[in-house]
């Protein structure tokens, strides 16, 4: 049987209602497409707002200019301090007063950089109203559609990906091939459809038997950029040796 290298069903990461689905059943779609977008009003005001915040400076500013007053005033009053024209208890409040300065503009970079990551955060947040594709493949089924709501639920998918190229083939084989067929040998698959050879690849060689059966899987990967074999169809198998 030939498979689709892996099937993806795509559901929301959050719940929220469907603005639009961009793809339709059987439509081909590339690795970080966009396939699915949520309505994300109130996550793009949050952002805006998050920006806004990260933008302004004058808390740190006005803290840098404070803390750079603090420090002349007290050069200043260690210099008249050695010329015994203030008291220490004057000197001690200058260094005290620029110890303050200090702290503030620690706390007001803080807050600057708390405000950044805050911006990081919300971006995260609307990013995820926007799904995109994990794989460059086809659509099977699209379950719903622009207007209908989304659930994180993992009963609730909204479409279903396929990968067909490459595409695998599974094969069964009786147990007395086992230890002929390597990981890495060539073969060649015969689907229905179309008529004609593919060369492929093993990829799995199962180290577990089923002994019921008397038999071992086998996997092979065989390229299909033109999407020309359909995942699904049935094929047959010839191995080099």
């Amino acid at each position: 049987m030939i498979e689709a290298r892996q099937t993806v069903d795509i559901r929301s990461p959050v719940e929220g209602l469907i603005e639009n689905v961009g793809v339709e059943r059987g439509q081909l779609v590339k690795r970080g497409q966009v396939v699915v977008t949520l309505q994300s009003g109130p996550e793009r005001a949050a952002l805006a707002i998050a920006r806004s915040k990260a933008e302004q400076q004058g808390a740190v500013k006005a803290a840098e200019a404070k803390l750079d007053l603090a420090h002349r005033k007290e050069t200043r009053a260690e210099e008249l301090a050695r010329q015994n024209f203030i008291s220490s208890n004057a000197l001690e409040e200058a260094r005290t007063e620029r110890s303050l300065a200090e702290s503030e503009l620690k706390v007001a970079r803080e807050n600057q950089r708390l405000a950044e990551l805050e911006v990081q955060r919300a971006s995260e947040v609307l990013n995820m109203r926007t799904i995109r594709s994990p794989l460059s493949g086809v659509v099977v089924d699209r379950y719903l559609k622009g207007g209908e709501f989304a659930t994180a639920n993992v009963k609730d998918p909204i479409l279903r990906l396929a990968e067909v190229d490459p595409l695998n083939v599974e094969v069964i084989l009786p147990a007395r091939l086992f230890g002929e067929i390597k990981r890495g040998e060539k073969a060649e698959v015969f689907p229905e459809k179309p008529a004609r050879k593919f060369p492929a690849t093993v990829s799995v060689v199962d180290q577990v038997m089923n002994a019921a059966a008397g038999t071992f899987g086998v996997r092979l990967e065989f390229r299909n950029p033109s999407r020309e074999v359909p995942a699904g169809a049935k094929c047959k198998v010839r191995f080099a040796k």
